[in-house]
């Protein structure tokens, strides 16, 4: 946030108004305090404009403080402004609703910067908000108070229940390297904030993550060393001695290489590798069965970022941009034993800077929607720890078709979830066998959820939000082998419930 008044810190009286700014911290030029000394103030008030984040809604609780506080201002005295860091409840419930299971952070090129000076410092996010530098985001050209810093993010992959994974500069940026026989400091400084995160109470750094509140450690288990770096001219010795040192200090700590061991076997040691894709939303979908050949020997697979981007494809988050990521969706799905891991591309967006599409949530200050990308991702929020089960789907229209099938259990029942994409223009007769299901379907508790849209690039929009999600139905016809109708341009996910389980769970 940058107060057009007052953003270096300091400001001369106002006399006219009776206004004095004063910078409080010397670390961060954008707090301030304001002093009002006018005995008669201006009829319309005093106060400060600020443009950040393209204003803020401030929700008062009770009108009798609210009047109460316009009152005080009239009058002379002293303001200390504080801006918080706490996350919107809102947009959180959105996040909630995908069930994650980790939360991989700070985020992608911003971690390395455009060049190093500007890359993320994870010392300079941790502390009272106020003292915090805050630094420029020259990827994406914006201003970041790091208000949301490394500390926040632990916390926010707690509140969560997922597990964090903590992606650290590797000593690159886009424009700049460190050479390997100069990195040390890089390296202490990663394993100063593993200490943050993990330390006992009593060592220096998390003595700090202590003092602000949180003496428990972090359970951080996964770190990735650098991001999109492979084929740098230093990553590879940078990595190793990331790798080596990480290993001494935590040996139960997962290691993620940026480079791509899906085609050829890597050649350093790594518990998983990034794989990202950014492609066109035909060729995602021919994607499906990117992972049918890889090594089942080595490390996994972390598909850390994917997603239609194609501006003709995805517009601002089209109906057909999520079609084609839940095809390879299924093909990462029936592919578990390789791919450990999957994450969308970037998950929050604000409205007012679009620079990057698609992102699966966007917001404004006082509004969000999701894309149906995002609604797309709830059906797959029951597939961590599920099991996958063999189906047989006959149909002419094969080519069109990508599909994969889980066993999963809520609160009473346990369902056989068939989840179909139809990338093709025309509706489709198939034919479902779901064989070895050793229980009945139960067909009063069995549903069909189905994502579709009279248009193939139809979006989602503050003033439609719901153009696109998925409508349930009963599937008073489930049965192990059945007969179902495709829309064209959709993706259904069938819940057959399994009868025997009903009936253990109604006799218990």
């Amino acid at each position: 946030m940058n107060p057009t008044v007052g953003e270096t810190g300091t400001a001369e009286p106002i006399p006219r108004h009776g206004l004095r700014f004063h910078g409080q911290w010397s670390q961060n030029s954008v707090a301030l305090r304001m002093e009002i000394l006018c005995e008669n103030c201006p009829a319309g008030g005093v106060g400060i404009y600020n443009p950040g984040f393209w204003g803020m809604i401030i929700r008062i609780c009770g009108v009798d403080s609210f009047s109460h506080m316009l009152r005080w201002i009239e009058k002379s005295g002293s303001v200390s402004i504080q801006y918080g860091h706490g996350f919107r409840k809102e947009l959180i419930y959105m996040l909630l609703e995908l069930r994650p299971q980790f939360l991989r952070f700070p985020g992608g090129c911003f971690v390395e910067g455009d060049w190093l000076r500007n890359a993320f410092r994870w010392r300079e996010t941790i502390g009272p908000w106020e003292q915090r530098p805050g630094h420029f985001g020259d990827v994406w050209n914006y201003w970041t108070d790091d208000g949301l810093g490394y500390y926040e993010f632990l916390q926010l992959a707690e509140d969560l229940g997922a597990a964090p994974i903590w992606v650290f500069n590797a000593g690159i940026s886009h424009h700049d390297e460190v050479d390997t026989t100069v990195i040390e400091p890089f390296v202490k400084d990663v394993l100063d904030s593993l200490e943050f995160a993990r330390g006992s109470e009593e060592s220096t750094w998390s003595s700090a993550r202590a003092a602000m509140g949180h003496p428990e450690p972090f359970p951080v288990k996964y770190v990735a060393i650098g991001i999109e770096n492979c084929g740098k001219e230093f990553y590879q010795g940078n990595y190793l001695k990331f790798y080596d040192a990480i290993c001494k200090a935590y040996p139960d700590i997962q290691m993620i290489s940026n480079c791509d061991g899906s085609s050829r076997p890597l050649d350093h040691p790594a518990d998983l590798y990034d794989f990202h894709v950014y492609t066109s939303a035909a060729n995602l979908f021919l994607m499906k069965n990117k992972f049918d050949r890889t090594s089942r020997i080595g490390p996994k697979v972390f598909v850390s970022e994917y997603a239609v981007n194609e501006q003709k494809d995805t517009g601002k988050g089209s109906l057909l941009a999520s079609l084609a990521e839940a095809a390879f969706l299924t093909g990462l799905e029936k592919n578990s034993d390789v791919v450990q891991m999957a994450s969308y591309a970037p998950l929050f967006v604000n409205d007012n800077d679009r620079t990057w599409n698609p992102d699966a949530i966007v917001f404004n200050s006082w509004q969000q929607y999701g894309t149906p990308s995002y609604w797309m991702q709830t059906y797959f929020r029951e597939s961590s720890s599920s099991v996958i089960h063999p189906i047989t789907i006959t149909s002419s229209c094969s080519d069109s078709l990508a599909a994969s099938a889980i066993t999963w259990k809520d609160t009473e029942v346990i369902f056989l979830r068939v989840k179909i994409v139809n990338f093709g223009p025309n509706a489709v007769n198939l034919t479902i066998s779901s064989k070895g299901l050793q229980a009945g379907v139960n067909a009063e508790k069995s549903t069909a959820t189905v994502l579709t849209s009279g248009n193939l690039l139809d979006e989602n929009s503050f003033s439609e939000p719901n153009k696109i999600v998925p409508v349930t139905s009963e599937l008073p016809d489930a049965s192990e082998e059945m007969e179902a109708l495709l829309l064209p341009y959709s993706f259904t996910s069938f819940d057959l419930a399994l009868d025997q389980y009903i009936k253990l769970v109604a006799e218990m």
